[in-house]
């Protein structure tokens, strides 16, 4: 039988969190409610790529341990899972064939190309998918509170240079 209610994100909604996978891949997302993240790639084949109130699904899988996941307008789908308290990530991203060979294409504010992206993905090709399954450690924890967009509002490349350090 479960210690702890599966449902309950209370410790997870309003946090804005960074992390470092081990291939060397800087990543950055804000659990801004129940079902909405924002995110910024800091580094990686898509860099500088930035998405606003992507839908997500969320759980809590033990204690501190909660999985994320959600399809992109892109065909990528993403699966986390967030560890809080030993500040652990591993996330599995599928990635299509066409975002595989030119990444360069999504390297945008997503949400004013939403109409691209899918236009991208429906063009393809999808297969084969490029499966990216890495752990991270988690080196930035900061509780903003749920649904603010000023946390995150521009591309990576804007932010200072000591970044998240200055916040």
């Amino acid at each position: 039988m479960q210690k702890f209610d599966k449902n309950d994100l209370s410790q997870l909604l309003g946090k804005q969190l960074v992390y470092t996978y081990d291939n060397g891949w800087n990543y950055e997302f804000y659990v801004k409610n129940s079902n909405t993240i924002d995110y910024r790639i800091h580094s990686g084949i898509v860099a500088n790529r930035w998405v606003k109130d992507q839908h997500v699904y969320i759980v809590q899988v033990a204690k501190s341990v909660y999985k994320i996941s959600w399809t992109e307008p892109t065909g990528t789908d993403v699966s986390l899972m967030v560890n809080l308290e030993d500040k652990i990530f591993h996330g599995t991203i599928f990635f299509p064939r066409w975002v595989m060979n030119n990444p360069d294409k999504t390297v945008c504010f997503q949400n004013q190309h939403i109409a691209q992206m899918e236009a991208y993905r429906d063009t393809g090709p999808a297969y084969p998918t490029e499966v990216i399954d890495e752990f991270a450690t988690i080196t930035f924890i900061r509780d903003c509170g749920i649904n603010d967009d000023t946390i995150i509002n521009c591309p990576a490349s804007e932010l200072p240079a000591d970044f998240p350090h200055n916040l």
